[in-house]
């Protein structure tokens, strides 16, 4: 069995994601973001950078346990449990990414 030769860079790719999510300084975050990006949460879709922009102001402050990551640099999978102050924590979540050439996310799925 092969390998996957692209598994320590989506490794930093998604360890980045999570710590930019947590950072105070919110740019880190957005800056992952395609200008297009589609992000799928809770029921809803966040369309464009400015609504992912809303939907960030509205997600409580939450830590975040990496279990799994799985996928390629352009289509990736990270499993992590979400801890904070919400009902039903914590919950394992599950993040399905899609990038760009550049590494941008266009699309970010978050589902149990």
């Amino acid at each position: 069995m092969q390998k996957n030769q692209e598994i320590p860079e989506i490794e930093e790719f998604v360890g980045e994601y999570f710590a930019a999510a947590t950072d105070a300084a919110r740019e880190r975050y957005f800056s992952l973001f395609d200008d297009a990006v589609v992000v799928h949460d809770d029921g809803l879709s966040h369309h464009g950078l400015a609504a992912v922009r809303r939907w960030r102001d509205e997600v409580p402050s939450v830590h975040y346990d990496l279990r799994e990551v799985t996928g390629t640099r352009t289509a990736l999978r990270a499993v992590a449990e979400v801890g904070g102050d919400f009902p039903g924590s914590p919950v394992t979540l599950c993040f399905t990414f899609e990038r760009d050439a550049q590494g941008k996310i266009t699309r970010l799925d978050i589902a149990p």
